[in-house]
């Protein structure tokens, strides 16, 4: 095809959501062109295609099931497409269980619902990517679990004023489970309201180049919680504990509730750790009831932090 062809065809595909956008549609299925008041109504024309949903700059109180497809959920100007309040099946803004899914440059906050567990995403059913996105004020940022070898994945993204535990269960900043891995990397954490921050039931994790900053915390518990162990690599993080705990004792704890993960290998190396003015406890950095052999060096800890602790 000349090339003169190939560009013409590349101008044509980008200009029709644009004018379907123009014309007064927020949501529009890249690849057609096609928009749509609702972002229910898209998916659905979506269907079980690979499919891309751009999202016009504005606040939105709707939500979706995903039921299909693989779908990438994406902001036309990241940061600039809010959803708040309003939750599916009393869950979430995005209930997923397609093939996969994609969100990019959306904005989520304020969910609240009666089980405690309101988030801006519950992934129930295949891979999923988030990046360049917020998780603010809510009772969970993201949540989901699969028996099943799912992929997660968290990019530049931030999480604040999450978790809580005044409901029969705590939850979290992120609450994940699955036999598969989570990768969460180049994200912030802050301002948590009780709960974990990261709490992760899987068998290999990768936690990088991430914050965790607590010092206006309120209420929190560990900064990452591997509760059935777990194995990969936690680095080049920064953490900060503040002063308001509900459970000072430990920053990165490992097979608190069951040894259904091996330990063994997980490494946690250069990363930075201190506590806020005002703190006076001295806390683990990393406790471990595994018993397995973690490899744990090269980390940075502040006055008042021992590296590593083991618990029976």
């Amino acid at each position: 095809m000349p090339r003169a062809v190939i560009l013409l065809a590349a101008a044509a595909a980008l200009a029709a959501p644009a004018m379907a956008q123009r014309q007064g549609a927020p949501f529009t299925i890249a690849e057609t062109g096609e928009g749509f008041a609702t972002l229910a109504d898209a998916l659905r024309q979506a269907g079980d295609r690979r499919a891309t949903i751009l999202i016009a700059p504005g606040t939105y109180r709707q939500c979706a099931v995903q039921e299909a497809g693989e779908i990438t959920f994406k902001a036309v100007q990241p940061g600039t497409a809010i959803f708040e309040k309003e939750t599916c099946e009393d869950k979430a803004a995005l209930v997923l269980r397609g093939r996969g899914s994609v969100v990019d440059g959306l904005v989520f906050r304020h969910y609240e619902v009666s089980d405690g567990n309101g988030a801006g995403i519950r992934i129930e059913q295949g891979d999923l990517i988030v990046r360049n996105s917020m998780f603010l004020d809510s009772q969970e940022g993201i949540l989901g679990g699969n028996p099943s070898g799912q992929r997660i994945t968290i990019d530049h993204s931030t999480f604040a004023g999450l978790g809580q535990c005044e409901t029969w269960d705590c939850s979290h900043s992120i609450y994940l489970a699955n036999k598969g891995q989570v990768i969460i990397t180049s994200s912030r954490f802050e301002r948590g309201t009780g709960g974990h921050y990261v709490k992760l039931r899987v068998p290999n994790v990768q936690i990088l180049d991430s914050s965790f900053d607590d010092t206006a915390g309120s209420k929190t518990n560990y900064m990452i919680d591997l509760p059935e162990g777990g194995t990969g690599l936690i680095a080049r993080n920064t953490f900060v504990q503040g002063v308001d705990k509900e459970n000072w004792s430990g920053f990165i704890v490992v097979a608190a509730e069951n040894k259904n993960y091996s330990a063994a290998g997980l490494t946690v190396t250069d990363n930075d750790a201190s506590l806020a003015p005002g703190v006076k406890v001295s806390p683990a950095f990393v406790a471990d009831l595994s018993g397995e052999p973690l490899r744990i060096s090269g980390n940075r800890l502040g006055p008042g932090l021992r590296e590593f602790e083991r618990r029976k």
